[in-house]
């Protein structure tokens, strides 16, 4: 029988979401604070974790680094109450096998939960003959959040990160919402000599500046009202590693003094504490705001933005990296075929219009989503048109591509670009602004040989 720790502070939810868990069979033992998970944790082992983004006492993904510092085989498992992708992604990025939103489907929490356990299984069964195997595997995954692009934005993203990534520079990431700035950072982080160590990533926008202190640097029991335990902070959290703050922008004037202190003196000290403690961090931090003009305005600390801005990387937007439209597609299908365990082939050619046609505001956000909700929709090989948002049916920019643009043609304009690359499908891939796994899809499609 499956034990499972769950870690909840809303009592009546948690009681019903116990009963439910024994129902289908798992042992269940309940947590109402991250104070009372420590304990758990110390006094058994458990095969899953089920925690509670928000908690009295600690952020959920600070507590889940924590569990996965001490126990990095053990899957958790995020709920959370707001419906916001970025903190969901987040906690993924952070480690947490997966997140369920509140309120619960009860058949997803099931599917989440075996998921997770089965997978773990797995891995288990693949590292046994070899020590150190599994670590191995869940950093080349992590890698592979990344993905490489075939457009010269791509390229020129991809050239930086390998630059700076080895040094211990601070690394500023600017671009727009939804661009991908956390898997920027993330792919930083795991090509540098931290790699082994915590990657933090903080939401500067979602920490009122009363509790950025508290945030931060932690704090001690009853240091001030609600109090309850001691805290551990995201700095202490992410010594040795990265941390990384997205939205850096964001931060009040009060809470950029703070933070600049404990980038120059690499020294914190709790709320509360007269004991400073020692942090060994990189920094990387992300905006889509204009610092520049921040610090024009004096809404911006000219020294922090010198400290931050070591070295700065441009995350570029969706349209700027046109070619890569279908690449990503592809990965986002894959990902969700995954996730939601289905089987679809691809993208029909008015789909692949439709797509190359739309401006994606939203950027590789939206496109993943997109991709999330149609996969999940679409019941035949393909995904068809009638699964698509309505705002994908707008009028939208005019198709300015070249000759080998996907379009109602399909079949010819893949002949076409065979004949021009000898039937070389590489190249052919290339002219068509397609991965050789799209190509080779639609040449089942089209029964071309």
């Amino acid at each position: 029988m499956p034990k499972i720790l769950l870690i909840e502070d809303d009592i009546s939810f948690c009681k019903l979401l116990e009963k439910f868990l024994i129902k289908k069979a798992y042992e269940v033992t309940i947590a109402f604070s991250a104070a009372e998970a420590r304990l758990a944790i110390k006094k058994e082992s458990f095969d899953l974790i089920l925690t509670d983004l928000r908690l009295p006492d600690s952020d959920g993904i600070v507590l889940m680094s924590e569990i996965k510092s001490s126990f990095p085989q053990t899957p958790v498992i995020l709920m959370t109450g707001y419906s916001d992708v970025n903190t969901a992604v987040k906690a993924i990025k952070n480690g947490a096998s997966d997140y369920i939103s509140k309120p619960f489907n009860p058949d997803e929490v099931l599917l989440v939960i075996t998921n997770a356990l089965q997978a773990e299984q797995i891995e288990e069964k693949e590292q046994a003959p070899v020590k150190g195997k599994k670590a191995v595997k869940k950093q080349a995954s992590a890698e592979n959040e990344f993905v490489k692009g075939i457009s010269v934005a791509s390229k020129k993203l991809l050239d930086h990160i390998q630059l700076v990534s080895p040094t211990d520079m601070s690394v500023l990431i600017i671009g727009e919402s939804g661009t991908g700035k956390e898997i920027i950072a993330k792919s930083i982080h795991q090509q540098s000599n931290r790699k082994d160590n915590n990657f933090i990533a903080v939401d500067c926008g979602a920490i009122p500046k009363e509790l950025a202190a508290s945030e931060f640097f932690g704090h001690l029991k009853g240091s001030f009202t609600g109090a309850i335990s001691d805290k551990m902070g995201y700095f202490e959290a992410a010594n040795g590693g990265t941390l990384f703050l997205d939205e850096i922008g964001n931060l009040s004037y009060e809470n950029q003094i703070q933070l600049l202190r404990a980038l120059q003196e690499r020294k914190i000290k709790p709320v509360g504490s007269n004991k400073e403690i020692d942090v060994d961090i990189r920094i990387i931090t992300a905006t889509n705001e204009d610092l520049r003009g921040a610090v024009s305005n004096g809404d911006f600390r000219e020294d922090l933005y010198h400290r931050i801005n070591e070295f700065s990387i441009q995350s570029p937007s969706l349209t700027e990296r046109e070619e890569d439209l279908m690449v990503f597609a592809d990965y986002f299908l894959e990902k969700a075929n995954q996730q939601l365990n289905k089987d679809i082939i691809g993208f029909s050619p008015e789909v692949v219009t439709i797509f190359q046609n739309y401006n994606w505001p939203g950027n590789l956000r939206e496109l993943q989503n997109c991709v999330k909700r149609a996969t999940l929709l679409s019941r035949g090989n393909f995904i068809e048109s009638d699964v698509l948002p309505a705002e994908f049916f707008q009028i939208q920019k005019q198709n300015t591509r070249g000759d080998f643009s996907l379009s109602e043609n399909e079949k010819e304009a893949i002949i076409h670009a065979l004949s021009k690359a000898q039937n070389n499908k590489s190249e052919a891939a290339k002219l068509l602004k397609i991965t050789r796994k799209t190509l080779y899809n639609k040449l089942k499609q089209y029964n071309i040989d």
